[in-house]
């Protein structure tokens, strides 16, 4: 076990070890991820990562919630640049989530690892929740369904994208196709009426 070299404030130490955790989860995935193993892998003392996350709970909760702003901030950031068609957001959109998934792996690792953690379910429910109303709000100018109809139909796509996301992992799509097929039912669930 080593000490820091150098004193960090202590969200810039949070943000470190969720770094390294990061880091730990890519290469090895999160079951072997402890606040012990943590500590290892930062070279830091045990207890600076008891003081930031707790319990392993705590840290997966910590790292879940990292990952997911990442995902929602990074959508967010592709939106500004769409042009203000239903065709381009819903690329936009597909094509954001598919490049998340590819970037960052380790984001479904991690919710895997959180299920059936009963105290943690509702946060996850809470974090799908922000990511349907940001797809919702953005395709919401081009559909004709509204309101939670419109929010339902984001669910149901997401849930597609999750397998389409598992076949992209396995190699057995390319991201064009994954992203193509993500778009096109997204615009297929906007209900326009007025076809491709």
């Amino acid at each position: 076990m080593a000490t820091p070299s150098t004193r960090l404030s202590k969200q810039a130490r949070r943000e470190q070890l969720l770094d390294a955790a990061t880091a730990f989860v890519r290469a090895h995935g999160p079951d072997g991820l402890t606040l012990p193993s943590l500590a290892e892998a930062a070279k830091v003392s045990r207890p600076i990562v008891y003081d930031h996350f707790g319990t392993r709970h705590g840290l997966l909760l910590a790292l879940y919630l990292r990952l997911d702003e990442q995902h929602r901030a990074a959508l967010t950031e592709a939106l500004k640049d769409a042009a203000p068609t239903p065709h381009e957001v819903a690329r936009v959109i597909s094509g954001a989530y598919f490049a998340c998934v590819t970037a960052m792996p380790e984001l479904n690792a991690v919710a895997a690892a959180l299920r059936g953690i009963p105290e943690l379910d509702a946060m996850q429910h809470e974090v799908l929740d922000r990511y349907i109303d940001l797809m919702a709000g953005a395709l919401v100018p081009y559909s004709a369904v509204t309101g939670e109809a419109l929010r339902l139909r984001c669910i149901g796509v997401l849930g597609a994208a999750d397998a389409i996301a598992a076949e992209l992992t396995r190699g057995r799509v390319s991201a064009d196709d994954a992203v193509a097929a993500l778009a096109d039912l997204l615009l297929s669930g906007l209900d326009t009426g007025s076809g491709r």
